[in-house]
């Protein structure tokens, strides 16, 4: 799935007609995005239990409950040294989401610096 996103942003970053045109789009995949990276991650470090997913929607929340949130999901968070910056854009991914979705165009600024947060994010990750 992680690849569709980056296909999508891929795409929107082609687009002649700018980022904007593919904005709610954009809300989904960088929101559906973030989730997988940071369950690549939890997986990748061992700590993810069996059968748990990541909800998109724990991002909404500060990062000392997101990371409550995850307690149940996961065998310990001790040792991960990219929980809060994943966690912290997450939140600023999560808390443009539906605005982004349903709302009106925003400027072109504001989505290529999320994007490029979460490609930067997502880079670091899986060289992590």
């Amino acid at each position: 799935m992680i690849d569709e996103v980056k296909d999508e942003i891929e795409t929107a970053l082609r687009d002649s007609r700018g980022v904007v045109f593919h904005q709610k789009r954009l809300a989904f995949c960088l929101s559906f995005g973030i989730a997988d990276i940071l369950e690549s991650y939890l997986k990748k470090k061992e700590v993810l239990k069996s059968g748990a997913k990541i909800d998109h929607r724990m991002f909404k929340k500060k990062k000392d409950n997101a990371k409550k949130s995850l307690e149940n999901k996961v065998i310990s968070l001790e040792g991960l040294g990219k929980l809060d910056k994943i966690l912290d854009i997450a939140y600023k991914i999560e808390s443009k989401r539906n605005g982004l979705a349903y709302g009106s165009p925003v400027s072109e600024n504001i989505l290529r610096s999320l994007i490029n947060e979460f490609l930067e994010l997502k880079k670091e990750v899986e060289n992590d």
